[in-house]
């Protein structure tokens, strides 16, 4: 576990801090307190004791030096002097029979008051015996032979060991500030915040960290930290670029210029046309970070950069990955398990204006909320074009037909990766007819698991990205930001088995067959041999230098950080 300048609490109670980018390695225990801060302690305490009761006997003082002046020495009643006796003890008369007083009573309740000090200041010496007795031990290395008891009192200590991953800091003269508002869902903020790093990088800016759409449809509050562990992804970019928390304090005449970076933009226009403003404006602020880079022609540096970000530095906050770990303890107990990113969700179906399979008040409600969202552009929209162009997500019946034809096992688990499934149960029946191990997180989390993920649909997400990555098989039914992102992590990992389903030719051979027009073996057939070499495989990207739009997404096959590939795969548009 990895520990960031976070409290804790020692063995005596104390709170400690422990220095980040160190690993604990174990954790101590034991009673008897141990170290330089119980020995300070025990000897306060008995310095504290010694000067009550020197303060205490000052009382009783003044009574003794009383007798002592009437010259009588303050000696028991049962020691009386006998006849023999020296001169200087019978007093100042040679009267043998001269008795001595009785030494004069204590004060009250003085005897109660010496005896609890007394005790105290045993106990004290006794604990700073024993410490005294560790330290001794520890530096010494000696075994536990000098004390029969020395096992019982050594604690366990906390042993930390400094991270070896932790990279030098990188110095250098900050050109200015780079404040950033990432847009869109978990995703598209991810990819958003890797080529913000990126070009903080590129330009030596200081880079503050990100702000999290709060204002997109899902409406989720997180902030970073809530999603992403900030120390971690502070402390792993250290030697790349420097990451603050927030501005310091500057003079009142500081401007900041707000502004969308151009889409799509090679570095050329960053050092160009981004750099020069930074002369005017310590502090710029980007209000959009989605596709702000090129996906191709960019400096292999930059690109693994990116990787470098998306893939070690954005590493999820502990009570996400904790969640996510036991989702997929779980599934994993039970074997191979298959994901399957059903995207047949509200937002999707309402931004993309498909509504196959829903009523006439379903898609009356779609199309609502389309218009009340007004960074959704596109308003009018063809559902039934857009579908046989391969641009709508598939159906729960669709995708019921689509496993099969892939030859999935109907006894496979089955994990939804997805938010609230548009039209509920009742769309999810025919999938769990045929795939009776069909599993979301509600089925196998217990309310008390998900409390703290209600009203955060992006912390949802980020359990459904890591139940993707750790699948055996990775099916998407739409090719959104969750489908590439995973895609392109997957083949980081090792080009895991992941579908680009053929969208287009999959609703050809799904109204074919729906139609009666060819059999169930002709469609499965095709079906199978349409997806071939659409598994993951390693490959180049397509390159598009007038729509970069259609070209392949640098985080959907981020080659510049995988295998070197052979000089065949790839297509030039």
């Amino acid at each position: 576990m990895w520990v960031g300048m976070e409290e804790g609490k020692n063995s005596s109670g104390r709170k400690k801090k422990t220095k980040r980018g160190s690993r604990i390695i174990s954790y101590g225990g034991g009673g008897g307190g141990g170290g330089g801060g119980s020995i300070r302690r025990c000897i306060i305490v008995s310095l504290c004791t010694i000067v009550a009761m020197i303060w205490a006997l000052s009382l009783w003082y003044p009574l003794v030096t009383v007798v002592l002046d009437r010259g009588g020495f303050p000696l028991h009643h049962d020691h009386l002097p006998g006849p023999c006796d020296d001169d200087s003890i019978a007093g100042t008369t040679r009267n043998p029979m001269v008795v001595k007083r009785d030494p004069p009573p204590l004060p009250p309740r003085m005897d109660l008051i010496l005896w609890t000090m007394w005790c105290t200041l045993v106990y004290s010496t006794t604990l700073l015996r024993n410490d005294l007795f560790h330290l001794l031990h520890k530096w010494s290395g000696s075994p536990c032979d000098k004390d029969p008891n020395a096992a019982a009192m050594v604690p366990i200590p906390v042993v930390v060991e400094p991270d070896p991953l932790l990279r030098p800091q990188r110095r250098y003269k900050s050109n200015g500030f780079l404040q950033v508002s990432c847009n869109g869902g978990l995703n598209q903020m991810r990819a958003g915040i890797c080529d913000m790093v990126t070009i903080a990088r590129y330009l030596n800016l200081t880079l503050l960290v990100p702000r999290l759409d709060k204002t997109s449809f899902w409406s989720d509050r997180s902030d970073f930290k809530d999603i992403f562990d900030l120390e971690y992804f502070i402390n792993t970019l250290r030697d790349e670029v420097r990451i603050v928390r927030s501005l310091p304090r500057m003079r009142s005449n500081v401007s900041v210029l707000s502004m969308p970076p151009r889409s799509w933009s090679s570095e050329e226009y960053y050092l160009t046309q981004i750099l020069p403003l930074f002369r005017k404006h310590k502090v710029i602020y980007f209000i959009k970070t989605d596709t702000r880079i090129a996906n191709n022609g960019i400096p292999v540096e930059l690109q693994k950069l990116r990787c470098r970000v998306n893939y070690e530095a954005l590493r999820f906050a502990p009570h996400i990955k904790d969640t996510g770990d036991k989702l997929i303890s779980i599934l994993k107990s039970s074997g191979s398990f298959i994901v399957l990113h059903l995207r047949y969700e509200m937002d999707m179906l309402s931004f993309s204006g498909c509504t196959r399979g829903c009523s006439v008040t379903e898609a009356d409600e779609l199309t609502k909320k389309r218009y009340t969202i007004s960074w959704w552009k596109e308003k009018e929209i063809d559902t039934e074009k857009k579908r046989q162009d391969g641009q709508c997500p598939f159906t729960p019946e669709e995708a019921v037909l689509i496993l099969k034809g892939l030859g999935i096992d109907k006894n496979a688990w089955i994990y939804i990766a997805a938010g609230e499934i548009y039209g509920g149960e009742r769309r999810l029946a025919a999938l769990r007819a045929e795939f009776p191990k069909l599993a979301t997180k509600e089925m196998l989390l217990s309310e008390e698991d998900l409390q703290p993920f209600h009203n955060h649909s992006t912390q949802m997400a980020a359990l459904d990205y890591m139940v993707s990555l750790a699948s055996d098989v990775f099916i998407p039914t739409y090719y959104g930001n969750m489908a590439k992102l995973v895609e392109g992590h997957r083949r980081y990992l090792g080009f895991k088995t992941t579908y680009q389903l053929n969208r287009k030719g999959l609703v050809d051979l799904l109204d074919k067959f729906q139609s009666q027009t060819i059999t169930w073996e002709e469609f499965s057939f095709q079906v199978k041999d349409m997806h071939e070499h659409r598994k993951g495989q390693p490959g180049r990207r397509t390159v598009s230098l007038r729509l970069p739009k259609e070209e392949d997404y640098f985080y959907a096959n981020p080659q510049e950080c995988l295998a070197p590939l052979t000089p065949e795969f790839g297509v030039a548009i």
